[in-house]
């Protein structure tokens, strides 16, 4: 059971008691019919290969009261493209999957690129935005919730809950975002636990208590990939295409709505979905990336904020994270020893060095390039350069839906 203490600026709607799933549905389907919401899952094709795409959508098929379902499909082919269709022919409701590889897709992109609007490297954070730019071009719901398609015990519970602050008027957040306990026989959450948190400490200790560390100092799992927005704030929302996907919708939500319009929700007490590898050697994939992606963002959106990172604070920052770092692997024993759990003091070490190097390698390049690449622009700087962006992406997406029926007529199908 969570406790009920509020610690920063961002509300936390804990997970107090057990709520029937049907009431906690009753409530949302009744929501729903003034407030239309979809869910869009961005997805690779080998998530169709692992169990936990399958569990999703098994618990996706008892929901009743979404309006659309958005797979944004990436990195994938024309077969994958079609065996994404075939993989979920099972579900009742409204579906679209939008193929972000498609040739119409891509032609759209081109478009965009020819007229000045970045629009990015493939990845999670542009299938994210193409499917906020498709359901708000399709005018037909109020919010859009966000799910990773990777979670071995996702639940139905863990969707209404999400979504039920965003569509409850007696309540009324703008931006939700999901938290849980990432924890096995072990603890995960990493780069939360053993990097951003520690880092957020290592800032204050600097810096002082800056209004942009204490508000995301407030979230009980920041980098989680599950968070619901109303589509007016997804209009004005700048995204980008790698690992700092999670922080940087945190800060965009805050750039746009006041602290007290965004709020988090526990979604359950444990929550299992893949793990990355380390990937200690090599700073281009996994963990290791992620790392470097987040710290990045971190660096230059709090640097458009006014926070001043000078040189002789950064250089400090990397000796304040190292102790605070130690401290947060002191502090993940004490909680593992007293519940029982495996606890790998080497590998949480080995972690804690690769995220120093990281560190180390996100300061030198903010140093060399403040700025770095940009962001996607919101789809309101979209419509502003291009009015009828949202109308070229929808005929995209319905024409790469023909393709598919010609390749299945051509196939027999």
């Amino acid at each position: 059971m969570s406790d009920f203490h509020q610690y920063g600026t961002v509300t936390a709607l804990p997970r107090l008691v057990e709520r029937p799933i049907h009431d906690l549905e009753e409530k949302v389907l009744e929501l729903s019919k003034r407030y239309p919401v979809a869910l869009v899952i961005p997805m690779i094709p080998g998530e169709m290969d692992r169990p936990a795409l399958a569990g999703i959508l098994d618990e996706l098929e008892q929901v009743r009261y979404l309006d659309s379902l958005v797979i944004s499909l990436n990195r994938a082919t024309v077969k994958d493209y079609q065996r994404c269709h075939e993989y979920f022919a099972r579900y009742p409701g409204r579906k679209v999957v939008l193929w972000n590889e498609s040739p119409h897709i891509q032609e759209f992109l081109d478009e965009m690129q020819s007229v000045g609007l970045y629009v990015g490297e493939r990845g999670k954070g542009r299938a994210c935005w193409l499917a906020i730019g498709y359901l708000l071009a399709e005018e037909r719901v109020e919010y859009i919730a966000f799910q990773d398609a990777d979670v071995l015990n996702y639940s139905r519970e863990m969707l209404a809950r999400l979504v039920l602050p965003t569509l409850d008027p007696t309540v009324d957040y703008d931006f939700v975002k999901g938290y849980y306990a990432r924890v096995s026989d072990r603890l995960h959450g990493r780069v939360t636990r053993l990097l951003l948190t520690p880092l957020l400490a290592a800032f204050v200790r600097l810096i002082g208590n800056d209004p942009y560390i204490r508000y995301l100092s407030s979230f009980r799992y920041a980098l989680s990939g599950e968070f619901a927005i109303k589509s007016d704030l997804a209009q004005r929302m700048r995204l980008p295409c790698d690992w700092g996907l999670e922080i940087v919708t945190l800060f965009e939500a805050l750039r746009h709505r006041a602290a007290l319009r965004v709020c988090q929700v526990e979604l359950a007490e444990r929550y299992d979905h893949k793990h990355q590898a380390l990937s200690a050697e090599d700073p281009n994939n996994g963990v290791h990336r992620m790392a470097r992606d987040v710290v990045k963002h971190l660096f230059r959106t709090l640097a458009a904020a006014g926070v001043e990172l000078n040189e002789g604070v950064l250089r400090s920052l990397q000796a304040a994270y190292q102790r605070e770092a130690e401290d947060a692997v002191a502090d993940s024993y004490a909680v593992s020893t007293i519940n029982g759990l495996t606890f790998d003091r080497h590998q949480e070490e080995q972690n804690v060095g690769v995220f120093t190097r990281a560190l180390r390698s996100s300061i030198e390049e903010f140093l060399d390039d403040p700025l770095g690449a940009p962001l996607v622009p919101n789809w309101a700087r979209v419509w502003a350069g291009v009015p009828d962006a949202g109308v070229r992406l929808m005929a995209a997406v319905q024409e790469g839906q023909g393709d598919l029926h010609a390749v299945g007529l051509r196939n027999g199908g």
